[in-house]
Parts: C-alpha cells; sequence; structure tokens
C-alpha cells in the first residue's frame, strides 16, 4: 500500500507544491484548504499526472472543530498517516501599535492553533505505531522580527516554540519533527510586490528539501530547516 501524508493549506503555494512532490514519489494525499474549488483542481491535477489517490476536505483551521474533523477526516481511511504537513496560514501586515483590533487573534489562530488541533488529533495514532514525520511550516519571521509584520511574526514564533517542544515529546517514540522556515517564497501573496520572480525561493524548492529531510534514515532528524533567497530577505 501507498504511503499517505496529510497537507494542509494544500491547494496554493508551498503546500500545493509538497503535494506535489510527495504525489510524484508515489505518496496518497490527504489535502486540506478552505475553498473547495481550489482543492477540486489539485486533485485532478495530482490524479491525473501521478496516478495517486487524493482525499480532499474543505475546513477553516483556525475554527478549533474544524480543524478536529479534519484530524478526524485524515484517520478515516484506516491507514497511517506518515507524513503530516502543518502548512496553513495567514499573513495580515500591519504594525502591533496600529493594527486593527483582532489581527493577532486571526493570525495566532491561523498559524499556530491550527497545527496544535491538528496535530493533537493526528499524533496519537503515530505514537502507537511508533513512527512518522511532522513538518510545522514556520518562517524566517519565526526569529527575525519585521516592521509592518508583528502579530505575524509572533504567530510564527509561537509555532516554532510549539515545534520544538513537540521535538523533545515525541522523541521517544521513534516521531521526527521538523521545524520549516522559508524566506520569501513566490507565491500568490508576493506576485503584486514589485519584485522580480527569481528574488524570490521557488515553492518547488521548498518542497525538495521538505521531500529530502523526510528520506533521511529513521536514525536521523533535521530539526529546523532555514531557506532563504540566495540574495538574503526580504523586508518589504
Amino acid at each position: 500500500m501507498s504511503k499517505l501524508i496529510a497537507v494542509t493549506g494544500a491547494s496554493r503555494g508551498i503546500g500545493r507544491a509538497i503535494a506535489q512532490k510527495f504525489a510524484s514519489a508515489g505518496f496518497d494525499i490527504v489535502a486540506c484548504a478552505r475553498k473547495m474549488h481550489d482543492l477540486e483542481a489539485l486533485k485532478s491535477d495530482l490524479e491525473k499526472e501521478f496516478s495517486v489517490s487524493v482525499h480532499i476536505h474543505s475546513a477553516d483551521l483556525s475554527d478549533k472543530t474544524q480543524a478536529q474533523e479534519f484530524a478526524r477526516f485524515a484517520l478515516s481511511f484506516q491507514r497511517p498517516i506518515d507524513v503530516l504537513v502543518n502548512n496553513a496560514g495567514l499573513f495580515v501586515p500591519g504594525d502591533l501599535s496600529t493594527e486593527p483590533d483582532g489581527n493577532l487573534e486571526t493570525m495566532i489562530g491561523a498559524n499556530l492553533y491550527s497545527a496544535y488541533h491538528v496535530t493533537r488529533g493526528i499524533v496519537d495514532t503515530m505514537k502507537h505505531r511508533r513512527s512518522g514525520h511532522i513538518f510545522n511550516m514556520c518562517s524566517i519571521a519565526s526569529f527575525t522580527a519585521y516592521p509592518n509584520g508583528g502579530s505575524y511574526a509572533i504567530s510564527k514564533f509561537a509555532l516554532l516554540g510549539f515545534s520544538r517542544c513537540l521535538r523533545e515529546e515525541l522523541k521517544p517514540f521513534g516521531i521526527k519533527v521538523t521545524s520549516v522556515m522559508p524566506g520569501a517564497t513566490w507565491t500568490d501573496s508576493w506576485m503584486g510586490s514589485g519584485h522580480p520572480e527569481d528574488r524570490f525561493i521557488p515553492a518547488r524548492d521548498v518542497a525538495e528539501a521538505v521531500f529530502t529531510a523526510h528520506n533521511l534514515s529513521p536514525s536521523t532528524v533535521v530539526e529546523d530547516l532555514v531557506i532563504r533567497p540566495q540574495l538574503g530577505d526580504l523586508r518589504d
């Protein structure tokens, strides 16, 4: 039976690139995103190109109930989840002192609680099996503060903390945890920035790095995966 990977925020950008990379290696996919029509396009493309099974579920993972429902959906196929990629997230610009009320809560929900609740819903099956790999899509903003991005950075700092705590807890169970920290990556959110595409990391490169980290021997784990554009970080 093929291996199974669950990817949140899978319909576009880095999430889609990761789903595509693992599908090319024969993994079946459980994919989650907010918009069903984007998921349907993903399912059609991957199943046609790679002859794998793609199971799709629409949810807003910042909502605890919906995050828990996705975890149950991922487990409903009665198959081990070999890899979980917590990629769902949101960026809303703003300075801490002037941003609209609720910005912090919104990004904590999308960037931290989503990963927390999905992981809690799935990890017991990995612990029972004593194997699995969890990737948490953090950010360069997990350890570097940026103007006009305070609440986003706070949420990503918190996600990195969650990821590192999870790593310590899951060591005895043979479960790997990797914090992925990409810099500016060419996705829809950057397309109106005015910067040329070659100033960014291609999403496929992040996917390639994740796939390579997963394929190391069971005795080795990449704890922190930092990926930057060749010319360094972008700050606007």
